[in-house]
């Protein structure tokens, strides 16, 4: 590999967005703090939050989890400022920034990130002058490094990296599975991102989950080759072994999530020729399966008029189009919408879409739900 920014940093960060739940849906608190204790012994320093993750209660939780039990110079936090979720001006834009910093109590931020650049919204960042405001507390010892996460075209990512060469770093979505996928461009926006010598920040190294729990034929493949290694393992490694990657961040949500991937990366090590040529039949035998490929970020939910639980729903449709589970797919989806709005309540508006990160046609999807589950 290459020299590079953040070459040396432990290559699993610890993404903050799927934290362990309790019963009632709060984040739980005591199971965190006992992540984030093995995460350090093992030598992890990356947490990665955001502004709109859990409506504001990650930042919080890990406050509780880390800062108040941790010295600062032992670890290093990232969150996102977001100028299109929960935001509706400018001020209110800039506001998040010192809002984060109150909510984690942690004096100043290592990494700071302009949250899910897309072509839908990456004007509005220019727009409320948040490139100038970012740039403004990294001068002032608020911020040590700054960039962006991505969601769009090479073509976009090519131009903003041109525009605005002061980035020290961007945060992409990479994973097998997304690796040749033209919605994703996954490999393509890699190789601008390195072309402009860009150092970067794995997301959904396993497609919020899909990774970790395979389809059937994707198991066979990676059982054969490995049966003790975890399917998440590698998902996890084979984006670690690229050159260039600070950190690959996992949203892990309980201990056991955790203690499974520090078994790997503590002492992490890149996937052989061999290995590669294993995970290349995955990627063959994944792209073959028509599910959608929704990683369940919920970016689409939040200003559904019809408080549709979209990534549940998907889920509940997947368990019929991944695995033939046809009545516990329909169950699944009987139990997530007894509550919530259906697939056909959906009034068409396409918020949801210009919100979702996958690019995907979320509308036609829940009429084809709504077909095959309501009835």
């Amino acid at each position: 590999m290459s020299d590079y920014f953040g070459k040396e940093i432990f290559k699993l960060g610890f993404g903050l967005m799927r934290l362990p739940k309790k019963a009632g849906g709060a984040i739980d608190i005591e199971q965190t703090s006992r992540m984030v204790d093995l995460f350090l012994e093992a030598g992890g320093t990356y947490f990665d939050t955001a502004y709109v993750y859990d409506d504001g209660e990650s930042e919080k939780a890990i406050k509780k989890a880390l800062v108040e039990r941790y010295p600062r110079e032992s670890y290093t936090l990232c969150t996102k400022l977001n100028a299109w979720l929960q935001c509706h001006d400018e001020q209110s834009a800039k506001q998040q920034f010192y809002t984060s910093l109150e909510r984690t109590g942690a004096g100043y931020f290592d990494y700071y990130l302009l949250h899910a650049l897309q072509q839908g919204n990456y004007e509005k960042y220019d727009r409320y002058h948040i490139w100038d405001f970012v740039k403004e507390q990294k001068e002032k010892g608020l911020i040590k490094y700054f960039g962006f996460s991505f969601h769009a075209s090479p073509q976009l990512l090519d131009q903003l990296l041109t525009e605005h060469p002061e980035v020290d770093f961007i945060q992409l979505q990479l994973n097998y599975a997304d690796w040749e996928n033209p919605d994703v461009a996954a490999r393509a926006n890699y190789e601008i991102a390195r072309k402009h010598g860009k150092s970067i920040v794995v997301m959904e190294p396993v497609k919020g989950g899909a990774l970790a729990d395979p389809v059937p034929e994707v198991r066979e493949i990676l059982k054969a080759a490995n049966p003790n290694a975890s399917f998440a393992s590698w998902a996890i490694r084979y984006v670690a072994s690229l050159d260039g990657i600070i950190t690959v961040l996992s949203g892990m949500s309980n201990v056991e999530q955790m203690e499974d991937n520090l078994s790997y990366m503590k002492d992490f090590k890149p996937l052989s020729k061999e290995e590669q040529e294993v995970v290349y039949k995955a990627q063959v035998a994944m792209n073959a399966v028509n599910a959608i490929p929704c990683t369940a970020c919920h970016y689409c939910t939040s200003g559904c008029p019809k408080k549709i639980s979209i990534p549940e729903i998907f889920a509940a449709r997947n368990e019929q189009l991944t695995y033939s589970r046809f009545a516990e797919g329909r169950e699944r989806y009987n139990a997530v919408t007894k509550d919530a709005g259906k697939a056909s309540d959906c009034i068409g508006c396409k918020q949801c879409e210009r919100a979702c990160p996958q690019h995907i046609m979320i509308t036609d999807y829940l009429k084809e739900c709504a077909l095959h589950m309501e009835g």
